[in-house]
């Protein structure tokens, strides 16, 4: 058939001609490709090295129940512009409402006051040329109208890797406001180690 005999034509033109084009083609573009892919991937380092989140350290909470409601005081010294508003977003996650105000003074309608402090370190993120500013440690206290500690918490850069250093204010933070609310004994069940299975048969409970 003609229309087969034709095909058959372009498949061999293809083999023997064609293909070898093609190749040479993409010999001389593919360096291209792969540089960008190489880029692509060096920014994406970028954003994952030092960028994980934080944790909460030397925790001491003496809550007995959860707050409705704390008024942060403004720190004016803390020059991280969304501390915040990351402070009142994870207050509003464990259903805790808030209002910021810049002293304490004469304010009777707040039992419960909630104090920050952060402090700012220099440094060079990977793959950039430039010094940023990061957090380097952060504090946390929530204090009755008259002083007295209800609870404390803190973040600081893990070590040794400072997996965290590059991380927003919110996944530095975040899991410190979380501490700060939780009370001890619930704590403590979540600090707890898993039963194992030989505990889980001597209590005659199941995975």
């Amino acid at each position: 058939m003609p229309e087969a005999s034709t095909l058959h034509a372009l498949r061999r033109l293809l083999m023997a001609g064609g293909l070898p084009l093609l190749l040479q083609g993409c010999s001389i573009v593919s360096p291209w490709p792969l540089w960008e892919l190489a880029k692509a991937g060096g920014a994406a380092a970028s954003t994952v090295i030092g960028a994980g989140p934080g944790t909460a350290s030397d925790t001491v909470t003496h809550l007995r129940q959860p707050l409705p409601s704390v008024c942060i005081e403004y720190n004016p010294a803390v020059q991280v512009s969304d501390i915040v508003p990351v402070l009142q977003s994870a207050l509003r996650e464990r259903q805790v409402e808030s209002r910021v105000y810049e002293s304490p003074q004469g304010l009777k309608q707040c039992p419960v006051w909630l104090r920050y402090s952060a402090y700012l370190d220099w440094d060079i993120p990977p793959f950039s040329n430039d010094y940023r500013l990061y957090i380097s440690t952060a504090s946390l206290t929530l204090q009755t109208a008259s002083g007295a500690v209800l609870s404390s918490s803190h973040y600081s850069i893990d070590t040794p890797f400072g997996r965290s250093k590059w991380a927003s204010t919110r996944a530095k933070l975040t899991p410190v406001v979380t501490a700060l609310l939780t009370p001890p004994q619930v704590a403590a069940l979540q600090q707890a180690p898993a039963p194992t299975s030989a505990q889980r048969a001597v209590r005659g409970t199941t995975p």
